[in-house]
């Protein structure tokens, strides 16, 4: 009797279409929830460092593990704070959401300059693009926020920004709320500003990128046997002779990885200021050594090391959930490249 063959490993599944790469490495925010009464900003962005262990005492009393300490793996988010320096206002008609205008700091700092050209200072009239979005606000107006990331002040090998937008949380009040940014407007903003611990919040990233890979690694067939066919890692029978035309259903060589995903429901353990109590000996691989906030994150997030992760207030809240700080009875810092 013959021995069983081996299946690949599934990597996904049609749920996923179009499968083809991102157009652009950040995470793109297509959906906000105005969840609380407060005016805050609804996100804020990070890069991805590397996963550690933690051990921590359950919390939730719907689980089944609760009062007991569990051993979870977390994944470490440097997150320098970010520069407001813009704001933006959108408003809705029966043709949708359309741009009203914008207003930018009129201090912006010499990094933004490998982004973007910037205005001239002394021609660029502040309090007229002011009046003009005061006069713009309806009752529908929704307010946004230009941030700069520091990508500086992080290990990574590289000083040009990224450019986002950040919803700010709608309470039915435009001028309230347009007052608000316009207080932080070319202000640092830290990542305890706009999110707690022990908060569910939703990851928008770019996964790791694989490239052209084969029917066999992209959607796990069955590799045939060896004397069937002239080929073996390939679909045999791509489909009938009517419809005339290869359906979208079989699977085909192409773009593997390198796509946009959203996890939901990622827990913030630690929102971390001492970069001291997470640093392993040695640094990260492929990163290096937290210079400043992070957060650790239970589980994975997608998209490798380096990458800039979008961090957003979860917009599919779980009623029984209790958001409460974790309390942490023990954090790795063992060296990752076993020194």
């Amino acid at each position: 009797m013959g021995h069983r063959k081996k299946h690949a490993p599934r990597h996904g599944s049609l749920a996923f279409l179009p499968r083809k790469r991102a157009a652009q490495t950040k995470g793109r925010v297509r959906h906000w929830l105005d969840a609380s009464d407060n005016i805050t900003f609804l996100g804020y962005a990070g890069f991805k460092a590397g996963m550690t262990h933690i051990t921590y005492i359950e919390d939730q009393k719907n689980s089944p593990y609760f009062g007991k300490e569990l051993m979870k793996p977390v994944t470490v988010v440097e997150v320098p704070p970010l520069i407001l320096i813009g704001i933006r206002v959108y408003n809705e008609d029966d043709y949708g959401r359309y741009i009203v205008g914008d207003i930018f700091s009129p201090e912006l700092n010499d990094y933004l300059s490998r982004k973007i050209t910037l205005p001239i200072k002394e021609r660029y009239d502040f309090e007229g693009n002011k009046e003009k979005l005061l006069n713009g606000l309806s009752y529908n107006s929704q307010i946004r926020g230009i941030f700069q990331t520091q990508p500086h002040l992080t290990s990574l090998p590289r000083k040009k920004p990224d450019l986002i937008e950040i919803k700010l949380n709608s309470i039915g009040n435009p001028k309230d709320e347009f007052a608000y940014a316009l207080n932080l407007l070319g202000k640092k903003i830290k990542v305890r500003d706009m999110l707690t611990e022990g908060e569910l919040v939703d990851i928008l990233s770019v996964t790791k990128g694989k490239g052209f890979q084969g029917p066999v690694k992209r959607f796990g067939v069955k590799i045939l046997t060896r004397k069937n066919s002239k080929i073996r890692r390939a679909v045999a029978c791509i489909g009938p002779w009517h419809p005339a035309r290869v359906l979208y259903t079989v699977p085909r060589p192409g773009q593997l990885g390198f796509h946009q995903r959203t996890e939901y429901h990622k827990r913030i353990m630690v929102i971390g200021e001492n970069e001291e109590e997470i640093n392993p000996k040695g640094g990260f691989v492929k990163y290096g050594n937290i210079n400043g906030d992070y957060l650790l994150l239970l589980g994975s997030i997608p998209g490798p090391k380096n990458r800039l992760v979008r961090i957003r207030k979860t917009i599919r809240p779980i009623k029984s959930f209790t958001i409460k700080s974790p309390e942490i009875t023990f954090i790795s810092r063992e060296s990752q490249q076993r020194k």
